[in-house]
């Protein structure tokens, strides 16, 4: 979540309202309570030390309702992971899914998880509603990871470049970050994106990358940690080497940089996602560091994203 050095320059408030304390204490006490009915002899001060134990270790998402598991940061990505450590036999496998079976697969863990952002994941893949398609487990874990955790964060960034496409974005109506230089004007693009492979994006498609770039920072200045946003670092090396860039071609980046991976830090290098055995699995922190993917856009032209 944070290093130590700045979990202890919070003040009291800032603490809690960071680590979402108060949302854990008020589930651990309306836990209580509701096992308490059917078992009168439980311990509360046992029950809630396991309760901790299992936010603590991530465990704590396993079969709980999808309105809990977005309810903070740590919540997503623990799901996140317990999703791996139960069906990376699939990646061993090397079966391809659908998005609908995929989504079966995280209706194992949370039965009422919506198809959407399972939707939305297969979109990054393929780029088109294709839901009939087949996806392996690793593209689609990292993918997931993405759509996930970043949700809030492409949401945003979605109607950000519709306006970009459409021309009816006007950055002198924001207040623009200050580390950018004076934002462009945009000429009108197409009236709507046109989903296409990666490898076939032309310098026609997609928008000037400045101005994506500028948009996106705009969102993060303003998000106040509202909601998790992919490392700023990471988002500047993907748009670094392109003149152009579409909004999908830029989730393939960011999904298959290890920079988010380790921003999330909850599943291991993609290069060792069959690797870890189950006593390593305990903690995000024991996954190892080498073997990292290659970071950066898709294998494609460098003019366009």
């Amino acid at each position: 979540m944070s290093d130590e050095s700045d979990r202890f320059s919070l003040t009291a408030e800032q603490y809690l309202a960071k680590y979402h304390v108060l949302t854990y204490l008020q589930d651990a006490v309306a836990q209580l309570l509701e096992h308490k009915e059917e078992n009168p002899r439980v311990i509360p001060a046992r029950f809630l030390s396991d309760y901790f134990r299992s936010v603590v270790q991530g465990n704590h998402t396993l079969f709980r309702e999808y309105s809990y598991i977005k309810k903070t940061p740590h919540n997503i990505a623990s799901f996140i992971r317990v999703f791996w450590k139960c069906f990376r036999h699939i990646g061993r496998n090397g079966d391809l899914l659908s998005a609908k079976e995929y989504h079966s697969l995280v209706c194992l863990l949370c039965p009422d998880f919506p198809f959407e952002p399972v939707q939305k994941t297969a979109r990054i893949i393929l780029m088109e509603d294709a839901m009939d398609c087949l996806m392996s487990f690793p593209d689609f874990l990292y993918a997931f990871q993405t759509q996930f955790f970043y949700e809030e964060f492409i949401e945003k960034l979605h109607s950000t470049y519709q306006a970009l496409i459409s021309g009816t974005y006007r950055p002198g109506q924001i207040v623009i970050v200050p580390t950018l230089s004076r934002p462009t004007q945009h000429k009108t693009q197409q009236p709507a994106h046109t989903a296409t492979d990666a490898a076939q994006v032309s310098p026609e498609d997609g928008v000037e990358v400045h101005s994506f770039l500028e948009a996106i920072l705009q969102i993060i200045h303003t998000s106040n940690g509202s909601f998790s946003c992919p490392p700023v670092e990471v988002i500047k090396e993907l748009l670094s080497s392109v003149e152009r860039v579409t909004f999908y071609g830029f989730l393939i980046g960011l999904a298959k940089h290890p920079g988010v991976n380790n921003n999330v830090a909850t599943l291991p290098d993609k290069s060792a996602i069959m690797e870890e055995t189950d006593q390593e699995l305990s903690s995000p922190s024991t996954r190892p560091k080498s073997g990292r993917p290659k970071s950066g856009i898709p294998n494609t032209t460098k003019k366009a994203l």
